[in-house]
C-alpha cells in the first residue's frame, strides 16, 4: 500500500461522490451519533475514536459519543454495531484485529465482518517492527534466518496474546521464511516486551511506538519493518519483505457502519473522516500514537478488508490457532 498516493486519490474520489450525493443525506444526523470502540478506554483504538468524535462534533449539530464495549477479543462491541439500525447513528472504530483476524479465531461469530458492515474509510495505519534481544547474533534479517535455520525451534518469539496480530505477524514471517520458532504468548505487549528486554525470549514483531524507545536505548535491535514500505519512524530500516517476500502486515484502524446504511450517509461520513484527517489536533493525536493518517473511498476500504480477511485466514489456518 502506497500511503500518500493512495490517500490523495481516495480523497479526490470521495469528494466527487459526496458532491453528487442526494439531498436526503442532509437530514442526517437526526440524533446523537455513537462510535463504538470494542476495546478498553485509553488504548490506541479509543484515542483515535475520540479524536474523530471531537472533530465530528465541531461539524454536526448532534452530539457524538464514544462508547467502549469491551470483551471477548473485541467481538461484543463489534457485534453491537453489526446488529444496530443501519441509519448512520451507530458506528464502529474497527481494526485489522476485529474485521480481518477475529473471524478466523472465533468460527461461531453471530455476524460476518464483511457482509454485515458498510465500510466508510480507513483512518490510520501503525507500522510494526521485528526486534530481537541484543544477545541474538543477527543484525539483519538474512543473518537471523541463518541463525534460526541452524537451530530449529530454539528461538522463541513473544506476542501480546494467542491470536493477536503480534502473534500472527510472526507466524506469517516464520512460514514465509521457512523457519521454526517457538511461540510464548503474554497478556499484553508490556509483559512481553519486559521479558524480551530481559532476554527470556528471543524476538518479537510489535507496533513501532511500543518498541521504538527500546531500539533507541539499545535494549532491542530492530531488523526490519513489517509494512509494504519503509516507515518514517525508522527511515533507514528495510522492510521484512525485502528479504522474505510476502511478509506484509498492516495494523490498521477504520470507521464502519452497519450494512444497509444509505449510501448518502456513508459518503457524508467519508467526507467527515477526510476533513478530520486534515485537522491539526487530530493529526497530532495520530502522531502521538505513531500512526499514519490515511483515508480511502468506501469501496476501496471494503475491498481492502475482504483481501486482508482472506490473507489472515490463511495465516490462522497455517498456525492452527482457534479461540472459540
Amino acid at each position: 500500500m502506497q500511503r500518500r498516493p493512495l490517500m490523495a486519490a481516495a480523497l479526490g474520489s470521495a469528494a466527487a461522490w459526496v458532491t453528487g450525493r442526494p439531498a436526503r443525506a442532509q437530514a442526517w444526523p437526526a440524533r446523537p451519533v455513537r462510535i463504538i470502540v470494542p476495546f478498553a478506554a485509553g488504548g490506541a483504538t479509543d484515542i483515535l475514536a475520540r479524536a474523530l468524535a471531537n472533530r465530528f462534533q465541531a461539524d454536526w449539530t448532534q452530539p457524538v459519543v464514544v462508547e467502549n464495549r469491551t470483551g471477548a477479543g473485541g467481538t461484543i462491541g463489534t457485534e453491537a454495531v453489526a446488529k444496530a439500525g443501519p441509519d448512520g447513528h451507530v458506528l464502529l472504530l474497527g481494526t485489522s484485529a476485529t474485521q480481518a483476524i477475529t473471524p478466523h479465531l472465533y468460527p461461531n461469530l453471530a455476524y460476518d465482518t464483511v457482509k454485515d458492515f458498510a465500510p466508510i474509510s480507513m483512518v490510520a495505519t501503525v507500522p510494526m517492527v521485528l526486534v530481537v534481544h541484543p544477545s541474538i547474533p543477527a543484525r539483519d534479517v538474512p543473518a537471523l534466518l541463518r541463525h534460526a535455520k541452524s537451530r530449529p525451534g530454539e528461538l522463541t518469539f513473544a506476542s501480546s496474546g494467542q491470536g493477536a496480530i503480534t502473534h500472527l505477524a510472526t507466524e506469517l514471517f516464520a512460514s514465509k521464511a521457512g523457519i521454526s520458532l517457538t511461540h510464548v504468548p503474554y497478556r499484553g505487549s508490556a509483559p512481553a516486551i519486559a521479558d524480551l528486554l530481559a532476554g527470556r525470549v528471543s524476538m518479537m514483531i510489535d507496533h513501532a511506538p511500543t518498541v521504538l524507545p527500546h531500539i533507541r536505548s539499545g535494549g532491542l535491535v530492530a531488523l526490519g519493518t513489517a509494512g509494504p514500505e519503509r516507515t518514517p519512524m525508522l527511515p533507514d530500516m528495510p522492510t521484512l519483505s525485502a528479504s522474505v517476500p510476502g511478509v506484509e502486515v498492516t495494523s490498521w484502524f477504520g470507521l464502519l457502519a452497519p450494512a444497509g446504511t444509505p449510501a448518502p450517509v456513508v459518503f457524508a461520513l467519508n467526507e467527515a473522516v477526510r476533513r478530520a484527517l486534515t485537522d491539526a489536533e487530530v493529526t497530532a493525536r495520530l502522531r502521538d500514537q505513531g500512526a499514519d493518517a490515511i483515508a480511502n473511498a468506501p469501496e476501496a476500504f471494503a475491498a481492502f478488508i475482504a483481501e486482508d480477511k482472506a490473507r489472515w485466514g490463511a495465516v490462522v489456518r497455517g498456525a492452527g490457532v482457534t479461540l472459540g
